[in-house]
C-alpha cells in the first residue's frame, strides 16, 4: 500500500509515445510536474504537441534525454520522483531481427528502467505499461483457459522468437520486471495489460503505430472485399491513460489489470464506422472467408501466416476485465466513439 505524494515529480519513460502522450496530458492537468524521458527532447516536432497541454495546464513538464538500451540513462530523470510510469517499448511489425528489434529494446529496457528504481531511494511504485500479448498468443487459446476467458492469472506460453516475437518481447520484459520487483521491497510494481489500443493519437503526426494502419485499412479499401473476422480485445487510448493514472495513485492497486474494454473482431470494427462514414468510405461490414485468407493471406502481408490465420480467424477473443473495474473504477468507451474519434484523426489529417 504506497501512497504517492503528487506534489513530487513523476516519471513518464517514452513520453511522446500513443498512450503515453494522454498519461501525460492527465498528469499535467491535475497540476503534477512531469519528469518526460525520451530519446531526442531537441526534436522539436516530437515535443511539440507536449508544450501545447503543458502550457494550458497547472502542472509542468520537463525534459530529460534517455535511451532505453543505455543503463544510467534514467538516473537525473528518476530523481526525486516516487512514482515511475515505464511505459517505452517498442511496437512494431517492421523488424529485421526480432532478437535485436523487440527482444532486446523491450528486456534490457524494462532492467534499465527498473534496476534505476532500485538505486533511486525516492522511488515508491513503479506502473509497467505490458500489454495483453503477455497473456496471449492466439485467440485460439481463450477456449483453453479454465473460464473460457483470459484473467491476469494467464501468461503467455506459446509465442517464441519465431512466432509473434512482439508478443514473446511483451511477456519476456513483464517477466523480468517481476523478477527484480520480488528482490527489492522498496518501491511495488503495478502493470496494466491493453488489448489493442485505439481512439485518437494526441500528436497527429505520429500515426505510425500499428494501430494506425489497422485504422487505415479500414478506410483505404484494403479490406473492400470484406475484412478478416480476427478475434481482438479493443481499448480507448484515453482509457489506458486513464487505467494507468489510477495505478499510480489508487494505493491498493497491485498485480496485473487486464485494460480492454470490448471482446470483438475486425468486422465489428469496421460496423463501427459504418454508420458515419460508410457513404464516404470503403468501410467493411462483411467477413471475407476463412479459405479466401488461408490461400492469399501469407502473399498479403508477411505476418498472416497460415497458422496465424487457423488461430484466430473466425475464433471468439474473451477477457475479464473485471478486476480493473473493481480495484480502479474504469468505464470503458463505447467502441463507436473509439473509431470514430481515431477515424477522424486520419480523415482531418489527409492521411486518408
Amino acid at each position: 500500500m504506497k501512497k504517492i505524494d503528487k506534489s513530487k515529480p513523476v516519471l513518464v519513460t517514452g513520453a511522446t509515445g500513443y498512450v503515453a502522450g494522454w498519461l501525460v496530458k492527465r498528469l499535467l492537468e491535475d497540476g503534477i510536474t512531469v519528469h518526460a524521458a525520451i530519446r531526442d527532447p531537441e526534436k522539436e516536432h516530437k515535443v511539440h504537441h507536449l508544450n501545447g497541454i503543458a502550457s494550458n495546464s497547472t502542472g509542468k513538464i520537463k525534459y530529460f534525454k534517455s535511451d532505453l538500451l543505455d543503463e544510467g540513462s534514467y538516473a537525473d530523470a528518476m530523481r526525486g520522483c516516487e512514482l515511475v510510469f515505464h511505459t517505452a517499448s517498442p511496437f512494431t511489425s517492421e523488424y529485421e531481427d526480432p532478437q535485436k528489434d523487440l527482444i532486446e529494446p523491450a528486456v534490457k529496457g524494462t532492467a534499465n528502467v527498473l534496476e534505476q528504481a532500485n538505486k533511486t531511494p525516492s522511488v515508491k511504485r513503479v506502473v509497467l505499461t505490458s500489454s495483453c500479448a503477455a497473456i496471449y498468443t492466439d485467440a485460439i487459446e481463450v477456449k483453453e483457459t479454465p473460464e473460457g476467458k483470459l484473467t491476469e492469472d494467464i501468461w503467455n506460453t506459446t509465442a517464441s522468437l519465431d512466432y509473434q516475437p512482439y508478443s514473446y518481447s511483451k511477456t519476456l520484459a513483464e517477466k523480468k520486471a517481476w523478477e527484480i520487483q520480488k528482490d527489492q521491497d522498496q518501491w511495488d510494481l503495478v502493470t496494466i495489460n491493453p488489448s489493442l489500443v485505439m481512439g485518437p493519437p494526441l500528436n497527429p503526426n505520429a500515426t505510425t503505430s500499428e494501430s494506425f494502419s489497422l485504422l487505415k485499412q479500414l478506410g483505404d479499401g484494403t479490406f473492400k472485399m470484406g475484412a478478416p473476422k480476427l478475434g481482438i480485445g479493443l481499448v480507448d487510448v484515453r482509457d489506458v491513460a486513464e487505467a494507468h493514472f489510477q495505478a499510480g495513485f489508487t494505493s491498493s492497486a497491485k498485480g496485473r489489470y487486464i485494460t480492454s474494454g470490448h471482446n470483438t473482431n475486425f468486422v465489428e470494427l469496421g460496423e463501427a464506422l459504418e454508420p458515419k462514414y460508410g457513404d464516404s468510405y470503403p468501410v467493411p461490414t462483411k467477413a471475407l472467408p476463412k479459405w479466401i485468407l488461408l490461400l492469399i493471406g501469407p502473399y498479403v502481408n508477411k505476418n498472416l501466416s497460415r497458422k496465424f490465420i487457423r488461430n484466430n480467424v473466425n475464433v471468439e477473443w474473451k477477457a475479464d476485465n473485471s478486476k480493473i473495474k473493481n480495484d480502479l473504477n474504469i468505464e470503458f468507451r463505447p467502441i463507436q466513439e473509439t473509431m470514430e474519434d481515431s477515424f477522424q484523426v486520419l480523415i482531418d489529417n489527409k492521411i486518408i
